[in-house]
């Protein structure tokens, strides 16, 4: 079987092997648990539960709804400032093609992508310097943890805003409309969310929301084997491409360009199961320590008016086509 896989690997080319080397390069740089810390939770439901406590249903009726924005500083921006180093260090994939990832064909392979973007912008705000960003890469299910151990100041990395995460984390406003979708090969009977997966091994990353529709449609009656998980949702397309997955489930902006990065599969349905918004993600601030969150907010105002279009433009209009444009902002206050 392995053999097998190997060899159609091969077989694809070029579009196969830097969906390979993405997903090594960044299995090398991970965010791991401190030293003498406990078991690493990871980004589930019982690390979550542990963290915040119990939370009542009504506390989270709208998670796209953030702070108003404000250009003030504060203690957060004050302390991000007087660093020996004067970063801005920000949590990022660095093997999601067009959102976050190395080009192994430029010198450089500098991180570049529709969120490599935002968080320049972001730096040049706060520290008025775009390249003023140290970039931290970190798999999918240690986005939560990187905040809250201070391992990062914010996390830019197609991360969706939900009420379960917002236990632990603070979002700003939504930047990015999207939803689960299905990505198979061309040739599979596998039609979107429906009876042509029953029987089907399907790949998704663990502390995802598409792990967590999953489990929903299992409860509901998807006979689907759901558990083949995966750190980073690159690592789902390899295992596609290896043939030990029949499907991978994922966000549909992901999944695009996942086909684009591999033209053998495409996507599965005509549009996405749900509707999911993406958002930059913090600690959840203290009495009095929200600035942070405010600032990010009052950048993101200003980058839908300027700067969100040309990035959509250059980096993921070519796989999902024109834009509607950024999600208009929510607040709470």
């Amino acid at each position: 079987m392995r053999t097998r896989g190997l060899a159609r690997l091969r077989g694809w080319g070029g579009a196969a092997t830097m969906a390979v080397a993405c997903a090594l390069t960044g299995s090398l740089v991970l965010v791991l648990p401190e030293a003498g810390s406990a078991a690493d939770p990871g980004d589930t439901a019982a690390s979550r539960a542990s963290a915040a406590g119990p939370a009542r249903a009504d506390e989270c009726k709208d998670p796209e709804a953030s702070l108003s924005p404000s250009g003030k500083d504060g203690p957060t921006i004050d302390a991000i400032r007087n660093r020996e180093v004067k970063k801005l260090i920000v949590g990022v994939d660095q093997n999601s093609y067009r959102w976050g990832y190395r080009d192994p064909n430029k010198k450089t392979a500098t991180l570049e992508g529709f969120d490599i973007d935002l968080a320049h912008k972001i730096a040049e705000d706060i520290l008025g310097d775009r390249d003023a960003v140290l970039f931290r890469a970190i798999p999918t299910n240690q986005r939560v943890k990187a905040i809250q151990s201070g391992q990062v100041d914010m996390v830019v990395r197609t991360m969706t805003i939900t009420c379960e995460r917002e236990k632990d984390v603070t979002f700003s406003t939504a930047y990015f409309k999207t939803g689960q979708q299905v990505l198979a090969p061309k040739s599979s009977d596998i039609t979107g969310f429906d009876d042509s997966l029953d029987g089907k091994k399907v790949c998704s990353a663990k502390g995802s929301t598409a792990l967590a529709q999953l489990e929903e449609l299992k409860k509901k009656g998807l006979d689907a084997d759901i558990g083949t998980t995966v750190p980073n949702q690159l690592d789902c397309l390899v295992r596609l491409q290896l043939g030990e997955v029949d499907a991978v489930v994922t966000d549909s902006a992901l999944a695009a360009s996942q086909a684009a990065q591999d033209p053998t599969v495409e996507l599965k349905g005509d549009a996405p199961l749900n509707t999911e918004y993406y958002g930059v993600a913090m600690k959840k601030p203290e009495d009095g320590k929200d600035d942070l969150v405010r600032r990010v907010n009052q950048v993101l105002d200003d980058y839908r008016d300027s700067g969100w279009q040309k990035s959509y433009d250059k980096w993921l209009k070519p796989g999902l086509g024109e834009s509607a444009g950024p999600p208009a902002p929510k607040y709470s206050d």
